[in-house]
């Protein structure tokens, strides 16, 4: 590749993986501006725009799912990318990938459905030039691909966490963590006199309370919080009336819990940061985005399960934890919020920004899997 890596973006939209349609150049350069304790350097020297191409494929393969009455087979281009639809309700929260294509659109350019994108996809000679090591697959349904992720474990994958993935399929070293979509609307006059004392909720909970693996946390939360009268824990749906009392509750809540759900992660953790509010995550195998870049631990509070499930114990560190070092998260949730906001066109330094640099940051890796795939004349060693 003359010392360019260039990578082929295929994009999964809810549950299945479709292909999309330009050719486009971005500029994922940091703008930061915030202070170093939270914000870390860019490790990446090469300042160079990140090239990314795009598969030329029927709609049906990304924004026909929108609207299964739509049948038009032309590729979609930035005069007739559809906006994201109202009546979509829980699926917005897995919509990182048409987030991730209206970019690339806006960008500039030229403008069993998962089982029919591996058939094409194994005849580009792209993929069978890299065994498909520099193509994308945005997955952030904990389903997606399910049956057929073996094809895929060379590939960079974009999932919201590792749950549901085998080690060999996705993790750390080659894949990039993505925020959920939030649900929750964005506290944007979050600008009360005293913060702390505005928000009279010790800790926050709505959602739901039976889920599997260790998702079985919030069962048992519904016993170890009952009776705190600054404690918030109610059952609850995803409907929009439901969304609109979670988001009241949030943003009059000092702290907003986030255990396990079904995987570790789930698009709670983002309501309660765009929503200023602290989290206090309970998942002892979470996986989270930008984290080479975000420092975490300077706006949220962790517990294992052991601890959180200790009578007493958690409720006791939130209620004592000083009134100081929680405005000073509260201030630090202000200034990092926006790195979580979905936008089309996209803006800088929003969560497809982030995930683009995140992605930038997996070239040197792809470089070396690629050659290094093409002069092996024996099966990988490796994963034997």
């Amino acid at each position: 590749m003359l010392g360019k890596v260039v990578i082929f973006f295929t994009l999964a939209l809810l549950i299945f993986i479709p292909c999309s349609i330009l050719i486009g150049t971005l500029d994922i350069r940091s703008y930061y501006q915030q202070s170093p304790s939270i914000i870390a350097t860019t490790p990446c020297a090469d300042e160079a725009p990140l090239r990314v191409y795009m598969y030329d494929l029927p709609r049906r393969f990304n924004v026909g799912m929108l609207d299964g009455r739509n049948t038009t087979e032309a590729p979609v281009t930035i005069a007739d990318y559809p906006l994201w639809p109202d009546n979509q309700g829980l699926r917005r929260q897995h919509s990182v990938e048409y987030w991730m294509m209206g970019s690339l659109l806006n960008g500039g350019g030229n403008g069993s459905e998962a089982i029919d994108l591996m058939g094409l996809l194994g005849q580009s000679k792209y993929w069978q030039r890299s065994g498909g090591r520099d193509h994308i697959f945005p997955m952030t349904h904990p389903n997606a691909f399910r049956f057929l992720r073996d094809q895929l474990n060379e590939s960079i994958q974009v999932v919201v966490d590792f749950g549901r993935y085998p080690k060999g399929v996705s993790n750390l070293n080659k894949d990039v963590v993505s925020p959920y979509v939030h649900f929750v609307d964005s506290y944007v006059d979050d600008e009360p006199h005293d913060p702390f004392e505005s928000r009279t909720t010790l800790l926050f909970f709505r959602g739901g309370t039976h889920r599997k693996d260790k998702g079985i946390v919030r069962a048992k939360f519904t016993k170890i919080l009952a009776g705190f009268d600054d404690v918030h824990y109610e059952r609850s749906s995803a409907t929009g009336e439901n969304i609109k009392l979670s988001s009241k509750g949030m943003r009059s809540s000092k702290f907003c819990l986030h255990p396990a759900g079904d995987t570790p992660s789930s698009c709670r953790l983002f309501d309660a940061i765009v929503s200023h509010c602290v989290p206090v995550i309970v998942s002892d195998k979470i996986e989270l985005p930008f984290e080479n870049e975000i420092d975490y631990s300077q706006f949220s509070l962790f517990f294992s399960f052991k601890e959180a499930l200790e009578p007493g114990y958690m409720i006791n560190q939130l209620r004592s934890f000083p009134k100081q070092n929680w405005t000073e998260m509260w201030r630090q949730l202000k200034n990092i919020s926006h790195h979580y906001e979905f936008h089309y066109p996209p803006e800088r330094e929003d969560a497809v920004n982030m995930l683009w640099r995140q992605i930038k940051h997996k070239l040197p890796g792809i470089r070396q899997s690629v050659h290094r795939s093409q002069r092996l004349k024996i099966p990988d060693w490796w994963k034997r």
